[in-house]
């Protein structure tokens, strides 16, 4: 069976609450061998790297302040986070970046957010766990100024454009593909656009438990998407991007190992 990397998954969420143990063993039964688990603000961060701690060298996490939550950025907030990061289960700075889409946060408020979070990273030499929704051209201009950043950034859940994408892949950075390619409504851009991934710049993610894949077969009654479904995802990635599903799973899995400095 070939092993898969679910770099995008929120174990906190209260939807997991009454059976994470169960969740992570049938990740491993599926082929899935590590999980990264997303931290959005300093609370939930904190729960991620807890719960990587309780299942080392399978589980990890990031830390970071999603532009939903940037309205909770404070003074302290990147103390707490470079205390977070020094844990060595915090893998990746993250989730940060931009969200036009709700704008639960003001915008001046989501960008200082991210550029701090972009400093942090950048001093910690660790890399990013990136978040862009309806922001692409201002979230390259800031990242333009931390372009050296790119190489070791993955632009998690692309749901994006060819001409997106093709901008990402030549700033340098690593793309996150969902079950959002298995839509055959919503997904028909993503489903180009993956054309254009090198593979070396390919990862792989559920985001669970949001993304359930549309087409998945025997759907769970809950319709919670759960890690255990990423070789399914990785099959849909492998048809669109016209591999195998063995290369898509040989790369991506390098390239996770390779970015986020996995054992």
């Amino acid at each position: 069976m070939q092993q898969l990397i679910d770099i995008g998954l929120n174990l906190t969420d209260k939807q997991f609450a009454k059976d994470r143990e169960e969740v992570v063993e049938r990740a491993l039964k599926n082929g899935v061998s590590q999980m990264i688990l997303t931290g959005s603000n300093v609370k939930s961060s904190k729960a991620a790297a807890n719960l990587a701690k309780e299942c080392s060298n399978i589980l990890f996490a990031t830390a970071g302040i999603h532009p939903h939550d940037a309205k909770s950025f404070h003074h302290d907030s990147i103390r707490e986070l470079r205390r977070l990061a020094e844990r060595k289960e915090v893998v990746a700075i993250g989730e940060c970046g931009l969200d036009f889409n709700r704008m639960f946060s003001p915008q001046p408020i989501q960008e200082q957010c991210f550029e701090a979070q972009l400093d942090l990273a950048d001093e910690l030499e660790l890399p990013l766990f990136l978040h862009d929704r309806d922001a692409h051209n201002r979230f390259c201009e800031i990242f333009a100024h931390h372009a050296h950043l790119a190489e070791k950034a993955v632009v998690h859940c692309f749901t994006g454009s060819v001409a997106e994408v093709k901008k990402y892949i030549s700033m340098g950075f690593y793309i996150g593909i969902t079950g959002w390619i298995c839509d055959e409504r919503r997904g028909q851009e993503l489903q180009e656009a993956v054309k254009y991934i090198p593979l070396d710049r390919l990862l792989i993610e559920t985001d669970a438990p949001y993304l359930l894949p549309r087409n998945l077969k025997n759907k769970p009654k809950n319709r919670r998407n759960e890690p255990a479904f990423l070789p399914h995802i990785a099959g849909d990635i492998a048809k669109y991007m016209g591999v195998s599903a063995e290369e898509v799973a040989e790369y991506s899995t390098e390239n996770a190992k390779r970015l986020f400095q996995l054992p």
